[in-house]
C-alpha cells in the first residue's frame, strides 16, 4: 500500500509555515494518542502523523521530500553507485558489469550501531510548564552479561564459518549468453553472520542479547510543549560486535488543563463575570500558573474583552523570560432568578428606556418586512 502524502496526513498545504506544521501535528497527536483515543486505528494514525512531522518538521528533510516525494534519492546509492538498488534479482549482473557498484560487500563482522527507542511519556500541564525530573523504566535489548554479547558459552568462542570463510556470503557462478554471472547470496550455513556458534550461551540462547528493564533518569525542561522529543544519547538498544548503542527519544504528551489553555508561551483563561460586575466595574481575583492576582475590571466591560497579565505565562524553552497570560471576560447570564430579582431587572429596563416586549415586537416586525421585501 502506497504511503499517503505527508501534507495530506497533517492537513496542511505545501506552503504551510513551520509553525503551521507544528500546530497541525500537535492537534493530531492529542487526538490520536493511544493513551487517550482507544479507537482501533488511533495508534496507526498517531504513528502516521509522527512520521509526517519527522519529515516536514525538518527543513532539510522537507526540501528533499518536496523534490522526490517518498522516494529517498540516497537510498541504495552507496556513494554514487547502484550496489544497493533492487533490480528484482539482477543486482549481481550490475555488480559484475560495474565492478560491484558503490555498495560493496557487507562485512558481517563489522560493528553495528544499536536501534533507537521511542518512549511516550504523558505529563501534567503544570509539569510541562515548570519542568520535572523523574525515573523511567525502559524495556530494551542489551548485550548478554554472561557471554559479553558473543552468544557463545563462556570458555568457548564463535568459529569462523568454513563455508564462506567469514565473509557471510556465498558466490554462485552461472554461465549465461551474456557471459559468466556471479550471484552473491547470504551464506546458508551461518545465515550471513560469518561465524558459527557450536556451544551456545545458556543465558541468551546464542543470540548474545537479553531483554532488560533499565531505569533512566531524565530531566524535563521548563516550558516543554506537547509533542516535543527529548533525546537521551546512548540509552537505546545496545550495539552489536562492539558497535555504539542507539539513542532513546522520549516523546512528551501534555494533558489538557481544566481552565488554562496554552498557545506557544502564552496562557489563555476565560474569566466569568456577573452582569453587575461588568456593568459597574469590580476588582476580581484571577488564578495564574503560580498564584492569584488582583485584576481591575472597568465599568461597562463587554463580554469577550481581553486583559493581559505580563510575565504570567510559560517560561521560554530557549531563551529568557516568560510569556503572558490573557484573560477573556465572559459575562454569565443569571439563571433561576427570584421574582424580586426579575422585578428589579424590569425596573432597570424601564428606567433605561428599554421595553423588552416592544423591542421584541419591533424586531420581529422588521424581520417580517425584510422577508416581504417592504
Amino acid at each position: 500500500m502506497s504511503k499517503r502524502d505527508y501534507y495530506e496526513v497533517l492537513g496542511v498545504g505545501k506552503d504551510a509555515s513551520a509553525e503551521d506544521v507544528k500546530k497541525a501535528y500537535r492537534k493530531l497527536a492529542r487526538q490520536y494518542h493511544p493513551d487517550v483515543n482507544k479507537a482501533d486505528d488511533a495508534e496507526t494514525k498517531f504513528k502516521e502523523a509522527k512520521e509526517a512531522y519527522d519529515v516536514l518538521g525538518d527543513d532539510q528533510k522537507r526540501s528533499t521530500y518536496d523534490r522526490f516525494g517518498h522516494v529517498d534519492p540516497n537510498q541504495g546509492m552507496g556513494g554514487g553507485g547502484m550496489g544497493g538498488a533492487d533490480f528484482g534479482g539482477f543486482g549481481d549482473i550490475f555488480d559484475m558489469f560495474f565492478g560491484g557498484g558503490g555498495g560493496g560487500r557487507r562485512n558481517p563482522n563489522a560493528p553495528q550501531r544499536g536501534s533507537d527507542l521511542q518512549y511516550n511519556l504523558q505529563i501534567e500541564f503544570k509539569e510541562a510548564v515548570f519542568g520535572k525530573e523523574l525515573d523511567l523504566q525502559i524495556p530494551r535489548t542489551e548485550n548478554c552479561d554472561k557471554c559479553s554479547g558473543s552468544g557463545a558459552k563462556p570458555g568457548t568462542h564463535p568459529e569462523t564459518c568454513t563455508t564462506c570463510q567469514g565473509s557471510g556470503q556465498q558466490e554462485v557462478v552461472q554461465n549465461t549468453p551474456f557471459g559468466r554471472i556471479v550471484n552473491r547470496r547470504p551464506c546458508s550455513t551461518c545465515n550471513g553472520q560469518g561465524k558459527i556458534i557450536r556451544h551456545k550461551c545458556g543465558e541468551c540462547g546464542g543470540s548474545g542479547k537479553v531483554k532488560k528493564q533499565r531505569k533512566i533518569h531524565i530531566k524535563i525542561p521548563a516550558g516543554v510543549d506537547d509533542g516535543a522529543q527529548l533525546r537521551v544519547s546512548g540509552e537505546g538498544e545496545s550495539g552489536t560486535r562492539g558497535g555504539p548503542a542507539g539513542d532513546l527519544y522520549v516523546v512528551i504528551h501534555v494533558k489538557a488543563h481544566e481552565y488554562f489553555e496554552r498557545r506557544d508561551d502564552d496562557i489563555y483563561l476565560d474569566m466569568p463575570l456577573t452582569f453587575v460586575q461588568a456593568a459597574l466595574g469590580a476588582e476580581v481575583e484571577v488564578p495564574t500558573l503560580t498564584e492569584k492576582v488582583k485584576l481591575k475590571i472597568p465599568a461597562g466591560t463587554d463580554t469577550g474583552t481581553y486583559f493581559r497579565l505580563r510575565g504570567k505565562g510559560v517560561p521560554k524553552l530557549r531563551g529568557y523570560g516568560q510569556g503572558d497570560q490573557h484573560v477573556r471576560v465572559v459575562i454569565v447570564t443569571p439563571k433561576n432568578m427570584t421574582e424580586e430579582q426579575k422585578d428589579l431587572l424590569r425596573e432597570f429596563a424601564k428606567v433605561s428606556g428599554e421595553d423588552t416586549k416592544e423591542h421584541e415586537e419591533s424586531f420581529f416586525d422588521r424581520m417580517r418586512k425584510a422577508f416581504r421585501g417592504d
